[in-house]
């Protein structure tokens, strides 16, 4: 089976720019990889950030979905400990009715923002982390019009129902995302770009640990990982650095829009920030396709991964969207009608 290949798209908010320039930019990039023939394009949640625009993923799936043609739109992901698995659920399969088979539900453990806005969004509910595995379980059972794990709503039925719901995958970055994906036999999305030291571990839990579903026979594993490229080495890492900015300011607890050039051009980085970087880059692939081409397929093939879906930030959308069309032939990505 070939590799395949989505994007994960966090809305980013730039200097100079704004939420509504970042949903455009959205549907844009959504449009434009379509039709380079990426097969997955989803979308992150993010709450009460100057940097990210994304705090509503299931309105934003929608809008792309109803621009597009035929690519998979989806979460990446929903950050269930927020909300009653049976709004998910219903939410995600009127989607999957409008857009029949092209629906994703990725669900994320984390919560998405800082532990005050958590709290406004849960808003008293005293259903903690600890009942999280109960949660989805009674999401996959609303999805998949089966027994909920909580008896007292099984008469309770999630509707409308398509004929094709709405594909769960869960997303996460440690052993314990990995174990839950297994326990319930869901394809699970590792996110390298968060953290690329607890990988293996996790890629080896899921796999041991999986159990066979109604919906996934088989260990499905998908990686996310951070991309810069372009034509010149020298270019690409001119690009990375508005992210490499972005960070130190955010370890300073500063969530700011994504820096500008000449924002990056006016600023000397201490030492510690060049460390802070340096630790970065690890979790990241830069520089010419050919490179991070190559790299990309090194850890599929290292990791065995089905898929991989890519996450990149510049600050020019130009040069986002080039990002995509140069690794489109590196990583076998074609049009669907090519």
């Amino acid at each position: 089976m070939s590799l395949v290949v989505g994007v994960l798209d966090q809305s980013p908010i730039v200097e100079g720019g704004d939420a509504a320039r970042a949903f455009r930019e959205s549907v844009a990039l959504a449009i434009h990889t379509e039709r380079l023939g990426y097969q997955r394009y989803w979308v992150a949640e993010h709450h009460n950030s100057a940097s990210f625009a994304g705090c509503a993923p299931e309105v934003l799936i929608g809008h792309i979905a109803a621009q597009t043609t035929h690519i998979r739109v989806g979460s990446g992901g929903v950050m269930l400990m927020h909300y009653s698995p049976l709004k998910v659920a219903e939410v995600f399969k009127v989607l999957a009715t409008l857009y029949p088979g092209r629906i994703d539900l990725g669900i994320g453990r984390a919560p998405g923002s800082d532990g005050l806005t958590a709290a406004a969004l849960a808003y008293g509910s005293k259903i903690g982390m600890e009942y999280f595995a109960a949660r989805f379980a009674d999401l996959l059972a609303f999805v998949h019009d089966t027994l909920t794990f909580t008896e007292a709503l099984n008469p309770v039925k999630a509707l409308p129902a398509p004929q094709q719901p709405p594909e769960p995958w869960v997303l996460g970055s440690t052993p314990d995302g990995a174990l839950l994906a297994a326990h319930f036999g869901a394809p699970f999305c590792y996110a390298h770009f968060i953290s690329q030291s607890g990988m293996d571990k996790a890629l080896q839990v899921y796999r041991r640990d999986f159990r066979p579903s109604g919906f996934c026979s088989a260990p499905r594993v998908s990686i996310g990982v951070a991309v810069i490229c372009a034509e010149t080495d020298q270019r690409a890492q001119e690009l990375a650095r508005s992210g490499d900015l972005w960070r130190a300011r955010f370890e300073r607890g500063v969530f700011s829009p994504f820096p500008s050039p000449e924002s990056v051009r006016n600023h000397v980085f201490t030492e510690a920030e060049e460390k802070l970087v340096e630790g970065r880059r690890r979790r990241q692939f830069i520089g010419t396709p050919a490179k991070v081409g190559a790299a990309l397929r090194q850890l599929v093939e290292e990791t065995g991964a089905d898929e991989l879906s890519l996450v990149a930030i510049t600050h020019d959308f130009e040069d986002r969207k080039a990002i995509y069309s140069l690794l489109a032939p590196e990583l076998g990505v074609q049009p669907v009608h090519a």
